[in-house]
Parts: C-alpha cells; sequence; structure tokens
C-alpha cells in the first residue's frame, strides 16, 4: 500500500513539473517588431513582403519565436500617429517604418524603441540622424536615394531636344522635396526649364498632371507615396498626351511608368530584415550604418508604355548591359 502511494505521489509530481513547464514556456516572452507603412503602393508593398520572407529566412516563425505586426496607414497622417502609438504602448521591441512620412513620425517613439527605416531617401535631409555611419537617436535603415541626375541624363538620353521637364509630387513629403532639389540643379546646368507640379492627395496630383502634360516634354515623378499611390492613372493621361513620364522606383515602371535608373526593392526589404535581426540579437544601433542603395542600378523601361509613345530608343540605350525591360501588371 506504501509503494502505491509513493507511486501515485511520484505521478502527482511528475504531472505537476510537466504542467509547470508547460507554462513557463507559454508564457516566456517572444519578442514584438512592428511594421507600418503610410500607404499601400507596389514599391512598399515590396519591401514588406520581402521583409517578411527574409525573416523567416532568418529563422524567424511568426507565433513561435517572434511576433510580427503590419499596419497601414491608408495615406492619413493621423491612421499613422495612432498605429505609431499603439505599437510603443504594447511595448513593440523594434519599430520598422516603411517610407519617409513613417519614419519621421515613428521617430517620435526611438527614445523608448529602436526604429529602422526602410526607403527613406534622405535621412539626415528627413531629419532621422545626423551620421549616416554612426546612426544617433536610436534610428537606423535602409535608404533609397534616388540618382535623379542618372534618371534625367537617361531622358536626355532618350530625347536630346527635351526642353522642359514637369516635376510631380507631395510637397508635404521631405524625400520629394529633396528630390526636387536636385532636379533643379539638374535642369538648371543643362537649360531645361522645370516647371513644379503638386498636390497633397490623389485628386490634386491628377489634376496637377494634367497641366503639366500640356506644358512638358516630359514628367519626372520620384517616389513620392501620393504620386506612386496613382501612377497608372497619371501615366494613363501622360501616354494619350505622348508624354514619357520618367520615375523614381522600378515598381512605378511596372506600373505603366516609362522608365527609371534605380535599385530593386526587393533587396531594401531583405537588408531591412537583416538589421533588425542584428537589433535582436542585442547589437547597438549606432553600430549599424544607414545601408544607401546607390550601386549596381538597373536602367528599367516599360515595354508596353514604350509602344505606347512611339519612342525609339537609341542604341546607347539599348546596348545598356543592365538594362531590364518590363511589361505592364
Amino acid at each position: 500500500m506504501k509503494k502505491l502511494l509513493k507511486m501515485a505521489a511520484a505521478a502527482v509530481l511528475g504531472t505537476t513539473m510537466l504542467v509547470g513547464c508547460g507554462n513557463s514556456s507559454k508564457d516566456e516572452k517572444v519578442p514584438t517588431v512592428s511594421v507600418a507603412q503610410i500607404v499601400e503602393h507596389k514599391s512598399l508593398n515590396e519591401i514588406r513582403d520581402s521583409f517578411k520572407e527574409e525573416m523567416k529566412a532568418l529563422g524567424y516563425k511568426d507565433g513561435e519565436n517572434i511576433k510580427l505586426e503590419f499596419k497601414d496607414a491608408g495615406n492619413q497622417q493621423n491612421t499613422l500617429n495612432s498605429i505609431l502609438s499603439t505599437f510603443a504602448g504594447n511595448n513593440s521591441d523594434v519599430i520598422v517604418a516603411i517610407a519617409t512620412p513613417t519614419a519621421v513620425t515613428a521617430a517620435n517613439y526611438s527614445e523608448d524603441i529602436p526604429v529602422v527605416f526602410s526607403a527613406v531617401s534622405d535621412p539626415i535631409g528627413a531629419g532621422l540622424i545626423t551620421d549616416l555611419k554612426k546612426p544617433d537617436k536610436n534610428i537606423t535603415g535602409t535608404s533609397d536615394e534616388i540618382q535623379v541626375d542618372q534618371i534625367l541624363a537617361l531622358a536626355l538620353e532618350i530625347d536630346p531636344s527635351m526642353k522642359t521637364l514637369g516635376f510631380i509630387y507631395n510637397s508635404g513629403e521631405a524625400n520629394s522635396v529633396s528630390n526636387l532639389k536636385k532636379a533643379k540643379a539638374f535642369c538648371k546646368q543643362h537649360d531645361i526649364k522645370l516647371v513644379e507640379g503638386s498636390g497633397k492627395n490623389i485628386s490634386e496630383i491628377q489634376s496637377a498632371i494634367s497641366v503639366l502634360t500640356d506644358q512638358c516634354d516630359a514628367i519626372f515623378a520620384p517616389n513620392d507615396n501620393t504620386v506612386a499611390s496613382s501612377i497608372t492613372a497619371l501615366v494613363e493621361t501622360a501616354n494619350k498626351k505622348k508624354v514619357p513620364v520618367y520615375t523614381g522606383a522600378d515598381s512605378m515602371v511596372s506600373d505603366g511608368g516609362f522608365a527609371t535608373v534605380g535599385i530593386n526593392y526587393t533587396n531594401l526589404g531583405k537588408e531591412t530584415a537583416k538589421m533588425v535581426d542584428q537589433i535582436l540579437k542585442g547589437k547597438a544601433v549606432a553600430d549599424i550604418p544607414v545601408k544607401v542603395f546607390k550601386d549596381d542600378l538597373n536602367t528599367y523601361i516599360n515595354e508596353d508604355t514604350l509602344k505606347a509613345l512611339g519612342i525609339q530608343l537609341p542604341d546607347t540605350v539599348k546596348n545598356r548591359e543592365n538594362l531590364v525591360m518590363m511589361k505592364g501588371e
């Protein structure tokens, strides 16, 4: 009888220990990485999706050893403020901010939470950091610095007679204002008249493009989030008037834009994930330099838009080693 009681007690103790271990495992905190983007459009979605895939490749499984949350603000600043405030209130371990407006808002919480930005053209100009090599303010990330000179040089190579360039943008986006300065400098150097067209929302942008296409030989649309959100409609308007639209991102070319010189945004998302991985493993943000994507660039041209415009590419463009001909999706 005593032997049976001892065996029963041992069984109960073993069960208790097993339950205790199970609770300990269940209650163990996994890191939370919160990802926000200002608006849904192809470039930003490409970054988000490649970030997610790279996190998997790095060994993170959502719901097991990490919690990943993704939010889109629908191009509404108030919504973006609310999203990031919620991230901070939920004690996120890292905030990933896709695009400049998101990063600028996320910076309000960087004192307590590391911020990794992605697709910020001018991190210093946006006030996020003061040194690309030694990031301060607990913020680092990846920069898609647009090579404005190379894009506009391509426009001149295709049309040496170009005299007037339209610049379409949202003046409220710091990255677009930065690119406008570069475009002005290029146009001044090459004796090209630059005409600005701006708007705070898609409706105003569409009105501005209608005016620009009547005045300009070509249009430049930087990686402006408001413009990118409506690029297909803008290009349709421009194509009818045989005005090529040069863009700041390859995804905008796949959405109908005529051409660009730039990076692959999938690589941007992957590098962003690698930075988050380093932070989660204990590396100081100040020891993770901002990665600026400006080398090994491709020339992207949309075949369908090329035909619609009736443009003949010069041999110097056709024979480029890094030429990528794209079709609309």
